[in-house]
């Protein structure tokens, strides 16, 4: 049976050691999208949502929740992130948010931009919920992953 990497001899949660791992240039690309209905996106386009810019706030979002992955989830280690980019585009149904999160370090930074994405997400889902109540944050996934 194959030994599982988080967990220790006793099966125990645990976090594993990359201290053996070389420094890579790591970058992962995530992407999600929030359904809305036709007048959520026209107040969006608008800059009309009584909470202000839904777009930028949940940029800002996105890359504040990057910088914090690891304080959310428990396995994951700290990073020294060296580039966080987070997009939120308007659509004619909803927003799609794209996050691309960079490091030098020994392990991957997918989490990084997934939760960077979905935080951006429920950003939106908060600015506009008491315009739009059939919300739906769907297809959060991870596109790419790179280590050179």
């Amino acid at each position: 049976m194959k030994k599982f990497s988080h967990i220790d001899e006793k099966g125990k949660a645990n976090m594993v050691d990359v201290s053996p791992k070389p420094m890579q240039t790591r970058t992962a690309i995530a992407r999600g999208f929030i359904r809305l209905q036709p007048h959520t996106v026209k107040l969006i386009r608008e800059n009309e949502m009584k909470k202000g810019d839904v777009l930028t706030v949940a940029e800002i979002a996105g890359i504040q929740a990057a910088k914090k992955t690891s304080d959310l989830i428990p396995l994951c280690h700290p990073l020294q992130i060296t580039k966080a980019d987070v997009k939120a585009v308007l659509e004619d149904n909803g927003v799609v948010v794209t996050a691309t999160l960079k490091c030098i370090g020994q392990t991957g930074i997918e989490m990084e931009a997934l939760t960077g994405v979905s935080v951006a997400l429920l950003t939106v889902y908060d600015m506009c919920k008491a315009a739009d109540k059939q919300m739906v944050i769907e297809h959060i996934s991870l596109l790419e992953k790179t280590k050179e």
